[in-house]
């Protein structure tokens, strides 16, 4: 039994997720400050860093119990998920952010006591906001979305991560050949949203804590299987390979990248 009511968490983060919304594309308008983390293919910008403590802020205020694991800086961290735990990705999908100006997500995850309770994905561009969770219905923009199907892996398009595939790594290349088509958005956030609109059938990626945590929990809302490529469990806190898809394609998935040679 959760402690928190999840239809007015659901309220508060979608209140949130449009002020946030509003904040982004007024910086939009002005200068964008981009700056690079462990490589130049990793940016930061000033309204990534502006948005998460906007986010820390709402959150605190709402739930001052609450602890969060951000993506910037390493003030927001949290030490366990004992508690309420929210994961925060101010702009998933920086690189898009600062080259496209399209195709770039906010995410939050909630959790307690490691269990999820809430998902939501702000596709930012198209004002689009998926949420679920275990006990919380899929849904885009507050309305039923229908879950999406169980197909064969052949029969779906699968969500990559670009240079694995490239480098076929654990024969990411050859699941994606053996898929009806590879899709690589750039954006973890903009990748599962896609899965819970029924567009893509899977996704396979090395992410972040904040990259997977949304999403995850929005899964559980309609059936999707979210694993390392040996099947064990995710392990929010820690990084890694992630395989999430449908219950017949993760099948399909994890016996290529395990028994390929």
């Amino acid at each position: 039994m959760t402690s928190v009511a999840i239809a007015q968490l659901d309220q508060n983060v979608r209140t949130w997720l449009q002020e946030s919304r509003d904040q982004i594309l007024a910086a939009m308008a002005s200068k964008v400050n981009v700056d690079t983390k462990t490589n130049r293919n990793d940016l930061v910008t000033n309204v990534d860093k502006a948005n998460q403590l906007f986010l820390i802020g709402k959150i605190h205020q709402a739930y001052p119990q609450a602890h969060i694991e951000g993506e910037e800086g390493t003030s927001a961290k949290a030490a366990d998920l004992t508690g309420l735990v929210f994961f925060v990705d101010p702009i998933d999908g920086t690189m898009n952010f600062v080259r496209q100006r399209a195709n770039f997500a906010v995410m939050i995850g909630v959790y307690e006591n490691g269990q999820p309770l809430y998902g939501a994905i702000m596709d930012v561009m198209a004002n689009a906001v998926v949420t679920g969770g275990p006990d919380w219905p899929l849904q885009l923009n507050h309305k039923a979305l229908i879950a999406p199907g169980d197909p064969e892996l052949a029969a779906g398009l699968l969500g990559v991560n670009g240079p694995m595939a490239l480098k076929n790594k654990l024969h990411l290349g050859d699941i994606a050949l053996a898929s009806s088509g590879a899709r690589m958005s750039g954006s973890a956030g903009m990748e599962f949203n896609a899965i819970a609109r029924g567009q893509l059938v899977g996704y396979v990626s090395y992410l972040q804590p904040w990259d997977i945590a949304a999403g995850l929990a929005i899964g559980r809302s309609f059936g999707l299987i979210v694993t390392r490529p040996d099947g064990e469990p995710i392990k929010l806190l820690e990084p890694g390979i992630v395989v999430a898809a449908m219950p017949r394609a993760q099948e399909q998935i994890l016996l290529m990248m395990n028994e390929l040679d």
